[in-house]
């Protein structure tokens, strides 16, 4: 399938910015490009012409549905972009641990992008007077305290992660990052824009809700709600696995989702062909 991209305006979160109108056509040449077994090629190349782009974004978390999310993925040829942070898994390790480093190896050969999520999954706090950032840990040497760190001292914490995934995937990270909770100060946004880290939020109508309670929010509800909501280059949010919620939320809504947005005619990509962080040739 051959694909162009141009950019028109949209009314989005301040972090989505520009919306993108992704048209695309088959080529006959392309026609007959084999389906892999296993998967299917509805996602993408089922519409000749694609009324949007939505952008899947996952963060790490207890990793109950890492495997899940990865094959359904898979299943769907859908390209999508990780945030990771070294959490504690439901497996007694940690996301970032070498016992991982087949799964993140696997997302590197499918075609997946990769951020920095802080890699002891750091919370910000608040800025303090003298140039430095309140921030609290939430695992790590130093999880529950609140700290001082200098924005050289983020930065570090940033390179972490980006050092950690070299060591299991012999690749780099992409130049994004993500502030737990999505929570930023403007001393956070400047340390991580000096780092060089674009920083990536997600449209309101992206938030998943996977870490809401199931008993008050269903995921027939949460599904219904972002099938009605997302719009052409929002960017969506949901975690690898959640230890609170009872119900998980992507058995549950990520296959319907999917299925749901290319009904709509709507194609997926990751953030490496997002207008705002379309990463230079």
């Amino acid at each position: 399938m051959v694909c162009i991209l141009r950019t028109v305006p949209a009314i989005c979160k301040a972090k989505a910015g520009l919306a993108s109108a992704l048209l695309c056509f088959s080529a006959a040449a392309l026609a007959a490009d084999a389906q892999l077994p296993g998967t299917t090629n509805a996602a993408n190349v089922a519409s000749k012409s694609c009324r949007g782009t939505i952008y899947l974004t996952f963060d790490t978390g207890s990793q109950s549905q890492a495997e899940f999310i990865a094959s359904t993925l898979r299943k769907y040829r859908i390209k999508a972009s990780f945030f990771l942070a070294n959490e504690k898994t439901t497996r007694g390790d940690y996301s970032l641990s070498p016992e991982w480093a087949g799964y993140w190896k696997q997302l590197v050969a499918d075609g997946h992008a990769f951020g920095s999520h802080t890699f002891d999954h750091v919370y910000v706090q608040s800025d303090a007077p003298d140039g430095r950032i309140r921030l609290k840990p939430q695992f790590g040497a130093q999880a529950g305290q609140s700290l001082l760190w200098t924005p050289a001292q983020y930065c570090e914490e940033l390179k972490r992660v980006d050092q950690r995934f070299l060591q299991l995937t012999g690749q780099h990270l992409d130049p994004y990052w993500r502030a737990p909770g999505g929570k930023l100060t403007p001393g956070l946004s400047a340390a991580g824009a000096a780092c060089g880290y674009a920083h990536v939020g997600w449209a309101p109508a992206g938030f998943s809700g996977d870490e809401l309670s199931s008993e008050k929010f269903s995921n027939a509800s949460l599904l219904q709600r972002m099938l009605k909501d997302l719009n052409d280059g929002d960017i969506v949010m949901a975690h690898l696995g959640i230890w609170s919620r009872r119900d998980p939320w992507a058995p549950a809504n990520l296959e319907p989702l999917i299925q749901g947005l290319q009904q709509k005619s709507f194609c997926f990509a990751t953030l490496r062909e997002h207008p705002l962080y379309r990463l230079k040739k």
